[in-house]
């Protein structure tokens, strides 16, 4: 069993500087994430939080502080080392999904395979089976133009479990999506983190989806604050 905690943040700050100022977004974070663990990560608009995932996925570096996985000083990578541990470690799924619609499900899915020099005819196969865990299996062979939008974050989903990620990174994966599909794509999340122990962690304004989280963290002020249940 690992020693350490899967993503610990120690005292870490973020800034954007824009033209005569200097905008302080994040302050002094200190949080700490376990291995298996489903968190939301909820506040106003404009409160972070999207820049808070950005660090868990080493998108962005923090202006101070210092971030770590499984032990491992994310803070110290160059930018070949963090794109290393995005592929090896990380799947990302965001609001929109970002699929190449002239291609299939079952090819968008196989496609981080087949970018990885997996060959083809095995990454498709692989993308079959993901396809099946998220419940797309009846679909993969659609044209992503012709699927629905709960279909479209299946498949998004399905995408970023392809190389079997130790934590799915979730922007606002339902702020696109009417309520009974933003509810399903919800179920799904919390269905992979307990059948395949997935550390998940969503951003999101869905009060419903936070709540179906084991941990609700809420960003005010640049600060990090444990919502109780």
């Amino acid at each position: 069993m690992n020693k350490f905690p899967l993503y610990e943040l120690r005292a870490v700050d973020k800034d954007f500087v824009g033209p005569g100022e200097q905008v302080s977004v994040l302050r002094q974070l200190t949080l700490s994430i376990q291995a298996g663990e489903s968190i939301a990560i909820v506040g106003s608009s404009g409160s972070g939080k999207s820049t808070l995932l950005h660090l868990l996925g080493t998108l962005e570096s923090p202006s101070a502080g210092e971030i770590f996985f499984e032990g491992q000083n994310l803070t110290k990578l160059d930018e070949a080392g963090k794109a290393a541990f995005r592929n090896r470690e990380l799947g990302f799924v965001f609001q929109f999904h970002h699929l190449l619609p002239e291609f299939s499900a079952l090819e968008n899915v196989a496609m981080p395979g087949i970018i990885s020099g997996m060959k083809r005819h095995d990454a498709l196969e692989h993308a079959r089976e993901v396809l099946a865990q998220v419940g797309l299996e009846a679909g993969h062979n659609r044209r992503v133009s012709t699927l629905s939008g709960g279909e479209r974050q299946r498949a998004a989903i399905a995408r970023a479990l392809f190389l079997k990620p130790k934590v799915l990174l979730a922007d606002e994966p339902t702020g696109s999506l009417d309520e009974q599909n933003g509810d399903r794509i919800g179920d799904l999340l919390i269905e992979l983190n307990c059948d395949l122990g997935m550390t998940v962690v969503v951003v999101t304004h869905n009060d419903v989806l936070a709540r179906k989280m084991n941990r609700r963290l809420e960003l005010r002020s640049g600060e990090l604050y444990e919502q109780a249940d």
